[in-house]
């Protein structure tokens, strides 16, 4: 006679079974549905691409007078480029501050930094004297861009903006229009378009410009006839100092300081935007302070702004001026801004040593 025990522990395993027979095609279902929509989205996502090509194209041809067939040849060849869309998206300003700034305040980039000034002190000086910003501003932007020369990007430009263009949403217009611009560039420079090597973000030469910076700021230093950033560290040196005098970069103004705060009110001041929104009497109505040696003195009216960077224990608090400002128009990240003030105040000390009050170019 079966015992009750042996019934039960059948109708167990037949349950079982079933239970296991179910979950398989349950999963199996769910595995077809998820790569349906998958493909599914994929061909949405191609298709908006496909169209927004298209829409290009006929932008170019209509609004430029480019060749269509030129273009419809071109774009045929052109793939989203994953490894761009994945660098774009984790940025190394996304870094705390304490990881960002060893990426480039290193003895070798300060060393090459000084060989780079050395070689070049006779240029720098002139476009110094020309447009009142400092050898040593241009210097750190060279090294913390490129290397000075030695890292102008891994891609072709073309590839990162039609890849950014119809595949990165967020910033598609944006990116659209430095297409635009890169194609007109081109022509007005005579560059081949599908030789031009630069950055994940579609930026170019010693200095990184995007092309509509290139356009709008480039200088044809040593007067040949060309722009050309991508070759010449002279136009390079020229167009950097360019840009800054027009971004508001004020001669012998001060940049950042040091600063201390006390109690809790100068909290009020934080904030993402980068605009100079207080007065130097508001912030040291907050609790704001200077961390220096030397006591400068500003009028009360001066336009400040409080940033704080986050450190591997606690955080780091600085004063910052209208130059500052102008470096944020260069990457509009204060983490880079603040990276470019201090390899500039490590440059210009190594370079003057006896020079005791660097703060203020």
């Amino acid at each position: 006679m079966v015992s009750m025990v042996q019934i039960l522990i059948e109708n167990c395993n037949v349950q079982r079974s079933s239970c296991t027979r179910v979950l398989r095609s349950t999963y199996a279902l769910f595995s077809l549905l998820f790569i349906a929509s998958f493909v599914s989205n994929c061909a949405i996502a191609s298709s908006q691409s496909a169209d927004k090509q298209a829409a290009f194209i006929e932008k170019m041809v209509s609004k430029h007078q480019f060749n269509e067939h030129y273009l419809t040849e071109l774009f045929s060849q052109a793939t989203p480029n994953q490894a761009i869309l994945e660098s774009i998206a984790k940025p190394w300003e996304a870094k705390p501050w304490f990881k960002y700034y060893p990426i480039f305040l290193t003895e070798k980039r300060l060393n090459k930094g000084l060989e780079f000034w050395q070689q070049y002190q006779t240029e720098l000086a002139e476009v110094e004297k020309q447009t009142g910003v400092p050898a040593q501003i241009i210097v750190s932007i060279i090294g913390v861009e490129t290397f000075y020369g030695s890292y102008l990007g891994k891609y072709t430009v073309f590839d990162a903006l039609q890849t950014l263009a119809f595949n990165y949403p967020p910033r598609s217009t944006f990116f659209t229009s430095e297409l635009e611009h890169l194609f007109l560039l081109a022509r007005e420079e005579q560059f081949d378009i599908t030789s031009l090597m630069g950055s994940y973000a579609g930026a170019m030469g010693w200095g990184q410009f995007i092309p509509s910076s290139y356009r709008a700021y480039a200088v044809d230093f040593d007067k040949d006839g060309q722009r050309d950033l991508l070759n010449n560290p002279l136009d390079a040196i020229a167009s950097i100092a360019n840009y800054f005098k027009r971004h508001g970069w004020q001669a012998g103004k001060p940049i950042a300081y040091p600063a201390s705060v006390k109690g809790s009110q100068y909290n009020s001041l934080l904030s993402k935007s980068l605009k100079l929104k207080h007065t130097w009497q508001q912030v040291q109505d907050a609790g704001v302070g200077l961390s220096t040696e030397s006591s400068p003195e500003f009028p009360a009216d001066t336009s400040v702004k409080l940033i704080e960077f986050e450190l591997e224990q606690g955080k780091e608090y600085w004063l910052v001026f209208g130059n500052f400002y102008s470096i944020t128009r260069y990457n509009h990240s204060p983490l880079y801004a603040m990276v470019v003030y201090q390899l500039s105040e490590q440059l210009l000390a190594a370079k003057h040593p006896n020079t005791k009050d660097n703060a203020v170019n």
